[in-house]
């Protein structure tokens, strides 16, 4: 139970730009864990485009905005790896030893939770939905790699009644997307993206799930032009039965 704890959600932009049903399923799980959710309407980007483009001036000014505007909450949660890597690992790099802001970052970055790990490590929401699918899992690099998530998502995934969960070859290994990587190397972006096609149709799953929005739309873009009819998801959409507009 919540423990009067107060819990944002930070959406992202790709997800309320081009997904909003995955920011409203992330509302839906935390409720359902007997959270209280606010959505501070005056969040914006989390900086990473800034950031992965080497502009750290307008990134700091990012951060700042973030860390004074998500200063009195005690949970941060974020239905993305990505943008949880960026506030919670590389925001108190942004800053030198001796500006306020640093330790600032720094009291925020021990606060952001993705979301998976948040529903494990600090509720014990049951999942109650029910998918009769074989679903193959994508593991988003960021997500991974900075944020160490591997298991929650497929042991939530796990709960879901019905559901079988079938691994695809190379699943930890990059689907091409990268932010700014496909914009500036497609070819090998695509290259990149034709591997994680190919091993999803051999999984044979019914559909793809992964963490993070950017790796889902290049995902389910490329199988889209293929001809494929794979529906992709964020796990959040299965753990709340929110895929039926997308089947």
């Amino acid at each position: 139970m919540s423990d009067d704890k107060k819990v944002a959600l930070f959406v992202t932009c790709l997800v309320d730009l081009f997904r909003p049903a995955i920011g409203f399923a992330a509302v839906e799980l935390l409720e359902q864990a007997g959270f209280k959710v606010d959505v501070p309407l005056n969040q914006t980007c989390c900086g990473q485009p800034n950031y992965n483009s080497g502009d750290r001036s307008a990134t700091r000014t990012v951060a700042r905005g973030t860390i004074d505007l998500f200063a009195d909450y005690d949970y941060v949660v974020i239905p993305s790896g990505s943008c949880g890597g960026m506030l919670k690992q590389q925001y108190p790099s942004l800053f030198d030893a001796d500006d306020p802001m640093q330790k600032r970052a720094e009291q925020l970055s021990s606060r952001v939770y993705e979301l998976s790990t948040f529903l494990m490590e600090k509720t014990t929401l049951k999942i109650a939905a029910r998918c009769n699918k074989t679903v193959t899992y994508h593991d988003s690099c960021a997500g991974l790699r900075e944020m160490g998530i591997r298991e929650q998502p497929r042991e939530l995934l796990q709960q879901v009644d019905e559901l079988k969960l079938k691994e695809m070859n190379d699943s930890d290994v990059c689907c091409g997307f990268g932010g700014t990587f496909c914009v500036k190397y497609p070819d090998i972006s695509n290259n990149m993206l034709e591997n994680k096609i190919r091993n999803i149709k051999a999984s044979e799953a019914d559909c793809v799930v992964a963490g993070d929005l950017g790796c889902i739309l290049n995902i389910e873009g490329k199988l889209h032009r293929n001809g494929e009819p794979i529906p992709v998801y964020h796990y959040a959409e299965l753990l709340v039965n929110r895929t039926d507009a997308r089947d």
